[in-house]
């Protein structure tokens, strides 16, 4: 991954989070640290390239909506562009929170991103180590981000810099105090761009380093992904895009395969959400265009 790639990845994954939190309601996840991590001039640079690229979204919506910037905007961000990353980071969160009533010490994040969890959760700190797993250059951007915006790091929050999609290094978890615990990772974002093979890798060799009772929350793409189109052919864009950017997308897996996998791991899918279950569950009697992205699935995975 380049460093202006990883950086641009991250900081239009905090635009979408800072929007919904500031323009939205109800609210599916309440990022509202997110907008302090961008400037007013990168929200704007985001907000107009978004608009001015409504062509590749839908060749037909632009004139549907009397070519209004501000319509055009958030048909583009709810419709293409947030619904996965709220909907899978709030399913995310509600499972961690439980898992630390049940005794979860460490928290890991693998490609954490521009993610705001820390600073959302001071009350956290002497009872939850939080380990950012990520690309060094996407960390370097970040810890920029946050001296700009002023936001004071916590001694529980430790930053591990690994391109873990080449290779995973158990020793750079531990030199950051990394221990045998119960611990909850989170894999969001990530299954998409490995192979089955990369993918089962790593999941076995997290498991090997965590205590029964450890558990896992991914999102990953089924069998229809390469050819479902989606709603104003979202999903077709959103492969497109992938393509386009360097980082195409490689994998997605039936039921079956998922948890067969998660089975050679000795993990047991503890809870599964479908497209269906994920609109039930979080996007139920909207009134605006947010809706559950088809073909993407929920997981949460617990060690034997």
């Amino acid at each position: 991954m380049k460093k202006d790639q990883s950086s641009l990845t991250s900081l239009i994954a905090a635009f979408s989070r800072a929007y919904h939190s500031q323009y939205d309601n109800p609210k599916i996840f309440d990022d509202f640290i997110a907008k302090q991590l961008l400037t007013a001039q990168e929200f704007q640079d985001i907000s107009t390239n978004m608009v001015r690229n409504i062509q590749f979204f839908n060749e037909d919506i632009s004139a549907k909506l009397d070519h209004n910037e501000e319509s055009i905007l958030q048909w583009v961000i709810q419709t293409q562009l947030s619904p996965t990353p709220l909907a899978r980071a709030a399913y995310c969160e509600r499972v961690l929170l439980n898992e630390i009533t049940l005794g979860a010490t460490q928290y890991v994040l693998l490609g954490a991103g521009l993610d705001t969890f820390h600073f959302r959760h001071p009350e956290l700190r002497n009872s939850l180590a939080i380990f950012e797993v990520d690309h060094p250059a996407t960390q370097a951007f970040k810890r920029s981000k946050l001296k700009k915006a002023s936001l004071e790091i916590q001694d529980n929050l430790h930053f591990v810099p690994m391109d873990f999609s080449k290779a995973f290094s158990v020793q750079n978890l531990y030199d950051e105090g990394f221990g045998y615990e119960k611990t909850f990772f989170s894999l969001l974002g990530v299954s998409y761009y490995l192979t089955k093979e990369e993918l089962s890798y790593l999941i076995k060799q997290l498991f090997t380093i965590v205590p029964t009772g450890s558990s896992i929350v991914l999102d990953y793409a089924d069998e229809n992904l390469f050819t479902e189109t989606g709603l104003s052919n979202r999903v077709q864009n959103m492969v497109k895009m992938a393509a386009a950017s360097g980082e195409p997308m490689k994998a997605c897996y039936s039921y079956k395969e998922m948890e067969s996998m998660l089975g050679d791991a000795d993990l047991l899918i503890y809870e599964h959400l479908s497209p269906a279950r994920i609109n039930e569950f979080y996007f139920a009697d909207r009134k605006d265009y947010l809706t559950a992205f088809e073909t993407i699935h929920y997981v949460h995975a617990v060690k034997k």
